[in-house]
């Protein structure tokens, strides 16, 4: 990785796999926020800017389509990848993420930690 220490922004209400995550991405370099959920979330990106976003679907108070049609409708966020991030798989699922902006879709079960960071370095060109 070059110099500048990406910020990813974790949003995902299972404290474990956040916590997964947030080490996997720190021990790859990366400078990680979480969001426990879409208002969390929501007012995490007030104070900073990620490079990307890593957005689980099924979250309380606000699911994460809620979450993404939010996101995409701030302006500092209009050139910041977000992937969603869940294990809702179903066809319309994949198709409204996309269509609410996601810029790619991961389903949790069928990629690694590992797998994951390899993504989000591809889709940040690192």
């Amino acid at each position: 990785m070059d110099e500048k220490q990406y910020k990813i922004l974790i949003i995902d209400d299972d404290p474990f796999l956040s916590e997964i995550y947030s080490l996997k991405f720190k021990l790859s370099g990366f400078d990680v926020f979480t969001a426990a959920n879409g208002e969390k979330a929501l007012e995490a990106v007030k104070e900073t800017i990620p490079d990307i976003i890593l957005l689980d679907l099924v979250m309380p108070k606000m699911d994460g389509f809620e979450t993404l049609a939010a996101l995409r409708k701030i302006s500092d966020l209009d050139k910041t990848p977000i992937i969603v991030f869940s294990n809702l798989g179903q066809k319309e699922d994949v198709d409204r993420g996309y269509q609410l902006g996601a810029n790619d879709y991961i389903i949790k079960t069928r990629f690694t930690p590992s797998e994951v960071v390899e993504k989000v370095r591809e889709m940040l060109k690192v």
